[in-house]
């Protein structure tokens, strides 16, 4: 299925249903200024679109067999009060399920592995969509018939689906296996100006994600960075209507960035981070550095630089003269400044993005969302000086998050997708000023109080009882809500947990009943309920984004109340010291008798 689509602009309008025809194979670029190369690649996409017209409609491929429909479940008048507090269960996939080749990696023990999934009770599964894979034959000619195959095994089972738009390279970041960078063609441009890519003050460039400088530049065969992402969404949204319209796709996570979250890559451990490290600003490419000249010099500094005393990647804060605690570059009028631009371009580009996504599946009962990452080391610093790098202006008395969670507010309530779920203050290294408990506790009251759904994951695979039981209290702060006797207010909950990842360890004897039970205890001790409706969480057709929100609206946001209270310890526990205990005494045991 290699498809090619046109780099035109989508006009907004609403479309009757999901479904729209899959685009033609005319007029596929405009000119591009590296002439030579573009014949090649012109006459492998003329070819290559002539072979796949051949390969005839999508619906001649071999359906998987469906499970036979099961009725609703039958809740009692209690049970139904309870399922406002149930949350929905989502896994995420291996990150190579689909391989570098665009093949599905075997299909037989993950429908295995997927059957196991739903007998736990599981609502559904997250899955990478990469960029580098299906647009890495050339220059608009994406091929999906390997996710179209894990789609339909996916929907045989009988579980719901969380695609994740990633247009970021995996390989530099914790907990990346696999190495997927992002396409060829993409880094061949960057080989000839090697400004497209994120670079730090000391020259390191970074390829996991095109900077956000180029976003406006056509330098990638005619097209902008912009037009990449929303081509490949268009693309996406052609060759997927039928999962589209079934109802199989439930949310789009929309990547914005390095491990597909809104931030720059500061702390890549392919440039040699190790935690705690501060990480680095990576704004010194030459458009993001005309872009900041540009914005000082309108504010009647043209003297004004980058900053060049916010020391190396894993120096502490206070080894720099950027982020010392009572003197630090940051809290002066020029820092201020810096740091305020620095991250208002994070969430402009956010914002246009999402807004892409928003035309390309405009329609379709979708919600969209963006991941923002649990950065908590450093966060008990005054200068949060990891936060800051990443692009996240967080300090004592300015909520860093707020703007973000504003702006998604626009895009149909976008989901906000926060990490480190799973993290408590105790497990931390003291020296790292950590404080994960207080991060959560703060992104997702940003996010109720701008109005919009949050989610959270954990940020590290966890099998223990503990770190379950941490993500049952981020997921409902204040516990179980029996009655509406509290002003018929609904209790504080999350759209949705997903858990990081499916794997032979997760699906093992003890981690797996663990884990059942976590489900469990997630949708408030209730059977599986296929309906989102019932829950609360109606999916309704995507509706064109409001109007874009002033800069000045989303910066009056860094001053909100403080976080809502979250209770000590959750009231759905999955059990404690002594149930491990149990599961030790368990697993020795299996491992006798295995």
């Amino acid at each position: 299925m290699l498809t090619a689509s046109p780099s035109s602009q989508v006009k907004p309008q609403q479309w009757a249903t999901c479904r729209i025809s899959v685009a033609s194979s005319a007029a596929l670029l405009p000119p591009s200024p590296a002439a030579g190369r573009l014949v090649a690649v012109e006459s492998r996409m003329r070819t290559t679109t002539v072979a796949s017209a051949a390969l005839g409609p999508v619906d001649t491929e071999p359906a998987e067999r469906s499970p036979v429909p099961q009725p609703p479940p039958l809740f009692s008048d209690e049970e139904e009060a309870m399922l406002r507090n149930y949350v929905p269960v989502y896994v995420m996939l291996p990150l190579e399920v689909v391989t570098t080749e665009n093949e599905l990696e075997d299909a037989g023990k993950l429908r295995a592995q997927l059957r196991r999934l739903r007998e736990a009770g599981v609502d559904g599964v997250m899955v990478d969509v990469w960029w580098g894979i299906v647009e890495g034959a050339g220059p608009a000619l994406y091929e999906w018939r390997a996710y179209r195959e894990l789609f339909r095994i996916v929907q045989a089972q009988g579980l719901k689906l969380q695609a994740i738009m990633s247009f970021h390279a995996c390989g530099g970041n914790v907990g990346d296996a696999v190495n997927i960078p992002i396409p060829r063609w993409v880094r061949e441009v960057g080989e000839g100006d090697p400004d497209v890519f994120y670079t730090s003050s000391t020259g390191a460039r970074n390829q996991e994600y095109l900077t956000i400088g180029v976003d406006d530049e056509p330098l990638f065969y005619g097209r902008t960075a912009i037009q990449l992402y929303a081509d490949f969404m268009k693309s996406f949204r052609e060759n997927m209507a039928d999962f589209l319209d079934s109802g199989l796709i439930v949310d789009i996570e929309v990547g914005l960035g390095p491990a597909g979250e809104l931030r720059y890559p500061s702390y890549p451990e392919t440039q040699g981070w190790v935690f705690p490290g501060i990480g680095q600003f990576q704004c010194y490419d030459k458009y993001l550095e005309a872009d900041f000249k540009a914005a000082a010099t309108a504010a009647g500094h043209p003297d004004w630089e980058l900053p060049d005393d916010a020391g190396e990647i894993n120096d502490t804060p206070d080894d720099t003269g950027f982020f010392a605690a009572e003197r630090g570059t940051y809290l002066t009028e020029q820092g201020r400044f810096f740091l305020t631009w620095y991250s208002s371009k994070l969430i402009q580009h956010g914002d246009r993005v999402l807004d892409e996504a928003n035309k390309a599946f405009l329609g379709c009962k979708v919600k969209l969302a963006a991941k923002v990452s649990g950065i908590h080391w450093w966060y008990r610093h005054p200068s949060h000086a990891a936060e800051l790098t990443a692009g996240y202006y967080n300090l004592g008395g300015r909520d860093g998050y707020a703007p973000i969670a504003r702006m998604l507010a626009r895009h149909g309530g976008a989901i906000l997708n926060f990490t480190c779920a799973e993290m408590r203050n105790s497990e931390q290294v003291e020296e790292a000023l950590s404080a994960p408990e207080q991060l959560v506790q703060q992104v997702l009251s940003t996010g109720w109080r701008e109005g919009i759904e949050v989610a959270c994951e954990n940020a590290l695979s966890r099998y223990d009882r503990r770190g379950y039981n941490q993500m049952l209290l981020n997921a409902r702060p204040n516990g179980i809500g029996l009655s509406g006797t509290d002003a018929g207010a609904a209790p504080r909950r999350v759209a949705a947990v997903t858990y990081l990842r499916l794997s032979d360890e997760l699906l093992a004897s003890n981690n797996f009943r663990v884990f059942q039970t976590f489900v469990r205890k997630l949708h408030a001790d209730l059977d599986y309920c296929p309906d989102p409706e019932r829950y609360g969480r109606p999916i309704k057709p995507l509706e064109r984004s409001a109007p874009e929100t002033p800069t000045e609206r989303l910066l009056e946001a860094t001053a909100p109340p403080p976080a809502f209270p979250f209770d000590p310890e959750t009231d759905m526990s999955v059990g404690g010291w002594l149930a491990e205990a149990v599961d030790w005494v368990l697993d020795k045991i299996e491992w006798v008798f295995g």
